[in-house]
């Protein structure tokens, strides 16, 4: 036998002698998953005295415990039939006071149905003036029109607290308010202000100019934290910077497609072509470049 026989046949032995080692172990047992996200949650803002907020799923609001009652917003309950009376349940784990509020932050479906079970347990609804005009027409039995219309300024006390509700003017909407608690310093801005993210679907009547504006108003606002419509990255709240980088993208956006859309682009070409690339690593800019290019496209190529 050669010597090179005689070696391969003393390493077959020796391997199969070798006792089952840590190179030739089975794969290790995969870390234990983390607890599913629950779809319904409230949580206390830091460092307030009865500030809550109540998410379902992807959307969110706020409501403020006060000695004399509670001022709930948004029942976000659109396509969760439950969903408004399970917010109203969420408010019953915290505090057996009065529901004396219920502040719908604009017109849109997918934040205010669910209104119903607010009205049932007594509260006075309240939106800017334009919401009763979009929604009366459409009649939906789980959305009752606003007890009471405001425009420009409303202010809002209850035991102790103050809410103030602004209107700035279009901005994601023709509805669309501010609401501030002053001695918190907390804005609540639904969809015109997202944190960290590109904004999506929401642009379909989206006013590109006015928001711009509207979002030069919040920021010259006295606050320190934004609570959002919708969770940012991590669920944490906003800052005047990210207020200020929402902006700085709208602007962005505005300029790249003027060049597209005063070229004769608008629709599919200018579409095809816009990337806002700077922002290509937010969160949710594949599913949200679209949307934006489309509403510039109108704007900058149908005037619209």
């Amino acid at each position: 036998m050669s010597r090179t026989y005689l070696a391969g046949i003393a390493a077959a032995l020796l391997a199969a002698a070798i006792p089952f080692s840590a190179s030739a172990q089975a794969p290790a047992t995969p870390p234990t998953a983390a607890p599913a996200r629950p779809a319904i949650q409230t949580t206390k803002v830091e460092g307030t005295e009865g500030v809550y907020i109540f998410r379902n799923v992807g959307h969110q609001a706020i409501f403020i415990v006060t000695k004399d009652g509670v001022i709930a917003t948004d029942p976000i309950a659109y396509g969760r039939p439950t969903g408004g009376q399970d917010y109203v349940n969420e408010i019953r784990k915290v505090t057996d006071k009065p529901i004396k509020y219920l502040i719908y932050s604009h017109h849109h479906y997918d934040h205010i149905a669910g209104g119903k079970a607010f009205k049932d347990a007594g509260a006075r609804i309240i939106a800017h003036k334009r919401v009763k005009e979009r929604l009366a027409p459409l009649g939906d039995p789980n959305t009752p029109l606003p007890d009471e219309s405001f425009d420009g300024k409303k202010v809002i006390r209850l035991g102790g607290t103050t809410l103030e509700l602004l209107f700035l003017g279009a901005n994601h909407s023709d509805s669309n308010i501010v609401m501030r608690l002053p001695k918190e310093k907390i804005v609540f801005v639904v969809d015109t202000i997202p944190v960290g993210q590109v904004p999506g679907r929401g642009m379909i009547d989206f006013y590109p100019q006015e928001a711009e504006a509207f979002i030069k108003k919040v920021i010259a606002l006295d606050w320190d934290r934004l609570i959002p419509g919708h969770p940012g990255p991590g669920d944490r709240l906003g800052t005047r910077k990210d207020a200020q980088d929402q902006l700085q993208l709208l602007q962005d956006a505005s300029a790249e497609m003027k060049v597209l859309g005063q070229a004769g682009k608008c629709w599919d070409v200018g579409e095809k072509e816009f990337t806002l690339q700077k922002y290509a690593s937010w969160p949710g800019y594949q599913a949200g470049l679209p949307f934006v290019a489309r509403r510039y496209c109108g704007l900058w190529g149908r005037g619209t």
